[in-house]
């Protein structure tokens, strides 16, 4: 799978690990940065990351900051982006099944090296099931999508 992968400079080193993950794993990854420890702007790297699955660069998104949070909050920001910040196995595959997730957000600061790689495995190999509740509750969220004010 092709994986779009960026951090701010507080989930700079877990970034590094996670790419050595994808990479070792045989995953295709696109790196959009940061590349070191000097402060930067996480909504910068939120939105290369969901651009990035937006455009077709690749299939999912991981973006990795201090908690998480605000890296997620920003991916949402993007149409067709649906994020969640992910600190346990269960919801990692969760919102892929249930939510059609295709930007998984990380807060390096919360969990470690290798919970959140266990998060990146569980959420890579999990498939929207596509039942009927579920298509019918991403046809709400993909409208209310549309329908920003």
């Amino acid at each position: 799978m092709r994986v779009v992968v960026g951090a701010d400079h507080a989930g700079y080193p877990l970034k590094v690990a996670i790419v050595e993950h994808l990479a070792a794993a045989g995953h295709e990854v696109v790196d959009v940065g940061t590349d070191g420890l000097e402060p930067v702007d996480y909504p910068d790297y939120a939105a290369a990351v969901a651009r990035g699955v937006r455009d077709g660069h690749g299939e999912r998104g991981i973006v990795v900051c201090g908690s998480g949070a605000g890296a997620s909050m920003a991916a949402n920001k993007l149409t067709g982006i649906r994020s969640a910040v992910v600190h346990d196995h269960y919801t990692a595959h969760q919102a892929v099944e249930h939510d059609d997730m295709n930007v998984l957000a990380l807060g390096a600061r919360v969990i470690g090296e290798i919970t959140a790689t266990e998060i990146v495995d569980a959420f890579l190999a999990a498939e929207f099931t596509g039942e009927e509740r579920h298509a019918r509750r991403l046809a709400k969220l993909n409208d209310l999508d549309r329908n920003r004010i």
